[in-house]
């Protein structure tokens, strides 16, 4: 049914009515004013699936654009946008300094409202220079977790009293934490504290689809859009009033062509909302190897509105092993071995400090942000000092090497790693001198640039324990989730680290890997009688698949829910188990995550695991709607 200010979209029955706060006229006029970019946003990401698909079938790996080619969706050739022949965005005043962001939702599963904005409270007042509210990886999304997610936010972007009033205890709390970890209150006025953060959200990737609102068709709608028009048109006349910027992170962009359809998106809501073309500002995250690519042919595509990149780490070694996975040759080694500092990651953080430090036609550069600090200060003495000890030095490693700051997940963090930027006291970063970017096969070949390292039944285990819990706690709602592989429960020497979406996604991709390219185990194991040399194979996969999921099963509630255990970890079981065996590999861990939110029968998981793989076979098609939408 479509009525009233509904018209062409629909909602899911009963959201109206329990988010009318949200869902509001205003709301739908920004929703349709960007509907109609939704068939482009559609057919882009078919395009995607049939570029990977002939990249599979042609053994091709992916290659630096044709200098002399039009930027697709743009008037801009590639080479203009390499020689910075465009107009970038000024970094305004709020983003000049940005040392430390934090990162993590305004929601939490189940949770009533005071509950979410204590989260909100805690990154405001947490001393980060900015604070990325996720509405994609660190999101959950069962129930109505990202309509949660905005009201929570304009809560907060309004002072509202409900706020405040949360805001204040939440500062006692802080300040309790602070004297038993520093020794000192971190908090001195709660109220000015609350106005040093600047606020930034992260949209979904244009791959996704709303839970919530689909074509008056049927046809899924984008996340993007969704969350787009939500969060500006709600907020951007408060942010503004106060003299801060409207800002967001844009993930998992994989072509400028891509960028150039996000910035037709930013121009159109501020077309709608009466603001000048560049009032919102964009980070974007490069997580994926077809970026690294074309770094500067986005950045251009993006102007007027990008500041930044961002060097996440997780997303990105997904995509090299997806980007990569028709090459037999190519097998990572275990997760924990991939850092910053390792052969292609050690390659694509250079290529994007190049980039922002190339000027545009007017002398401008742009931002690095630097990537994420996953380790919590929660365990034992020992164990908060190494893992302290570990972040310092990351974030040490990468301001030496340019970045203007760097993330952490968790607020506590922001106390232990900002110092390192206070010690150098500069603003940021911009305009250091680094070789200009080049565009050779020697580059090409860098970013996907293996080195020796372990591969072993350990990693193994870790890559599968930490992939049945993350598939489990995405089914509870928790997209952002403390882990550690099962055999480190109760040990408190090892810190649980803040893990995301990202987090899934890589470790089912190694596994797949791992199986079908027989990768090579170079350390003798002596529980399974496995041997240097010995081949990653089925018989393994399913005997460590089933002992990793046993001790989940015997673990305590602190660690894996008891109520998830015949619920959601059984689904995620079967997803995992179905996506590391398939020989077709999916795109996407979270497509099936998605297909089975709120689903805790096992029948139903099969069939729709079935339908998704069958699909991407037949007609490689995603299937990316919501199975259990129901229309008012």
């Amino acid at each position: 049914m479509e009525t009233g200010h509904t018209a062409r979209l629909q909602v899911r029955r009963g959201l109206e009515q329990s988010h009318a706060d949200v869902l509001t006229a205003a709301a739908f006029d920004a929703l349709r004013a960007l509907a109609p970019l939704d068939a482009q946003r559609r057919d882009l990401m078919q395009r995607r699936m049939e570029r990977r698909a002939l990249r599979w079938r042609e053994r091709r790996p992916i290659e630096f654009l044709d200098p002399g080619a039009r930027i697709a969706g743009t008037a801009l050739s590639v080479e203009d946008a390499r020689a910075g022949r465009f107009d970038g965005a000024e970094i305004p005043a709020d983003l000049q300094r940005q040392w430390i962001q934090g990162t993590g939702p305004a929601a939490r599963p189940g949770a009533t409202t005071e509950q979410g904005l204590r989260s909100v409270a805690y990154a405001l007042l947490s001393g980060a220079d900015g604070w990325m509210f996720d509405g994609e990886d660190a999101l959950g999304q069962v129930g109505a977790m990202s309509l949660d997610n905005q009201r929570n936010l304009s809560l907060a972007i309004d002072r509202a009293p409900q706020f405040l009033k949360v805001a204040e205890r939440v500062a006692g709390e802080m300040n309790a934490w602070g004297r038993g970890f520093f020794g000192r209150e971190i908090v001195a006025d709660w109220r000015a504290q609350l106005d040093f953060t600047t606020l930034i959200y992260r949209v979904r990737g244009l791959h996704l689809a709303d839970r919530h609102l689909r074509h008056a068709d049927g046809t899924p709608f984008s996340a993007s859009i969704a969350d787009l028009a939500l969060f500006v048109s709600r907020n951007h006349a408060a942010l503004r009033a106060r003299g801060r910027s409207v800002v967001l992170y844009l993930p998992k962009i994989q072509t400028a062509e891509e960028a150039a359809l996000w910035n037709r998106l930013l121009l159109a809501i501020e077309d709608h909302l009466g603001l000048a073309a560049g009032t919102v500002k964009v980070y974007v995250l490069v997580e994926q190897l077809e970026a690294c690519f074309q770094l500067m042919e986005i950045r251009a595509a993006l102007s007027p509105h990008f500041v930044g990149f961002n060097t996440g780490r997780w997303d990105y070694i997904n995509s090299v092993a997806d980007a990569l996975g028709w090459d037999p040759e190519f097998v990572n080694p275990n997760i924990d071995a991939i850092g910053m500092t390792y052969g292609y990651m050690r390659n694509y953080e250079d290529r994007v400090r190049r980039a922002v430090n190339t000027p545009d036609r007017n002398g401008r550069f742009a931002l690095w942000q630097g990537g994420m600090e996953t380790n919590i200060p929660v365990g034992s003495e020992r164990g908060v000092e190494t893992g302290m000890a570990r972040a310092r030095a990351g974030a040490e490693r990468e301001q030496r090497e340019g970045a203007s700051g760097k993330w952490v997940a968790h607020w506590k963090m922001v106390h232990i790693v900002r110092p390192v930027w206070e010690v150098v006291g500069q603003a940021n970063q911009m305009g250091r001198v680094f070789p200009p970017l080049s565009y050779t096969d020697d580059d090409a070949r860098g970013l996907r640039l293996l080195e020796p390292a372990p591969r072993t039944v350990r990693g193994a285990r870790d890559l599968i324990s930490v992939a049945l819990q993350y598939g489990n706690a995405f089914g509870q709602g928790l997209q952002a989730a403390a882990l550690k592989p099962a055999d480190f429960f109760g040990d408190d020497d090892v810190l649980y680290l803040m893990e995301d979406m990202a987090t899934g996604e890589i470790r089912v991709s190694i596994l797949w890997e791992w199986l079908h390219k027989s990768a090579a185990l170079n350390a003798d194991d002596e529980a399974t009688s496995v041997r240097a040399g010995d081949r990653f194979s089925a018989e393994l996969f399913e005997r460590l698949l089933d002992e990793e999921y046993r001790k989940l099963l015997a673990a305590s509630d602190r660690d894996v829910f008891d109520d998830s255990k015949t619920t959601t970890l059984p689904v995620a079981r079967e997803i995992v188990d179905a996506l590391v065996r398939s020989p077709l590999k999916a795109p996407w861990f979270v497509d099936l995550l998605n297909l089975n939110l709120e689903n805790h029968d096992l029948a139903v998981a099969r069939r729709r695991i079935h339908l998704y793989l069958e699909t991407l076979a037949r007609d490689g098609r995603r299937v990316d709607q919501n199975l259990d939408f129901v229309a008012p």
